[in-house]
């Protein structure tokens, strides 16, 4: 594989996205994260360019004024961003980058690229959605609600992704998106140098 791709991987909040991609990184050599850009301070133990590329407001807007995002967001009072130059470096050096984002971010990103991937991890049901966030324990009632409403409106978001995955049995919905992955590498336009040339000793 010559090119990499961008691979955007969304889901509700308790679906497992975390564990799923915390296995990828570990059985496939050539993925890397997505490193935002932020306005928000950076914290202790943070580096930049690993954590975060971190930007002035005034140097983030004007990034928003030149493209330079794939997508952005004004959250709690900060920017945060995809920036493009980060995505397209990877992917020219080969490597598949991982954009975690929520589906309003996620519809930005598929409008902004023509090299994605797009895969929405889901539940097997809501209800048990619902049983894996109170399980978490670590939810008030009324964050619950909230994590649930959340869900039910991303869920309405599917169609507009490549594929689905349903997070019913952990190890399988790891296979299933490594398999993706591993179909997507083949795919011949990302091999641009293809030359098959005839045989004159026939």
């Amino acid at each position: 594989m010559k090119k990499g791709f961008l691979l955007v991987i969304s889901g509700p909040s308790g679906v497992g996205k975390g564990t799923v991609l915390h296995d990828l990184m570990n059985t496939q050599s050539n993925l890397v994260y997505s490193v935002s850009a932020t306005t928000r301070k950076k914290r202790d133990g943070e580096i930049e360019g690993v954590s975060y590329f971190y930007k002035s407001r005034e140097e983030f807007e004007q990034m928003i004024k030149e493209g330079k995002f794939l997508e952005y967001a004004y959250v709690h009072n900060n920017y945060y961003g995809t920036p493009k130059e980060f995505v397209e470096d990877k992917i020219n050096e080969g490597k598949i980058v991982i954009l975690e984002i929520d589906v309003q971010g996620a519809v930005n990103v598929k409008k902004n690229t023509d090299n994605g991937v797009f895969i929405f991890l889901a539940p097997p049901s809501l209800k048990e959605l619902e049983n894996r966030i109170v399980g978490r324990g670590t939810e008030t009632d009324e964050d619950i609600k909230l994590r649930m409403h959340n869900a039910r409106k991303e869920l309405m978001y599917i169609n507009d992704y490549d594929y689905l995955v349903v997070n019913d049995h952990l190890n399988s919905a790891i296979t299933s998106v490594n398999e993706i992955i591993n179909a997507e590498k083949h795919r011949v336009y990302r091999e641009d140098d293809i030359d098959f040339k005839e045989d004159n000793n026939e």
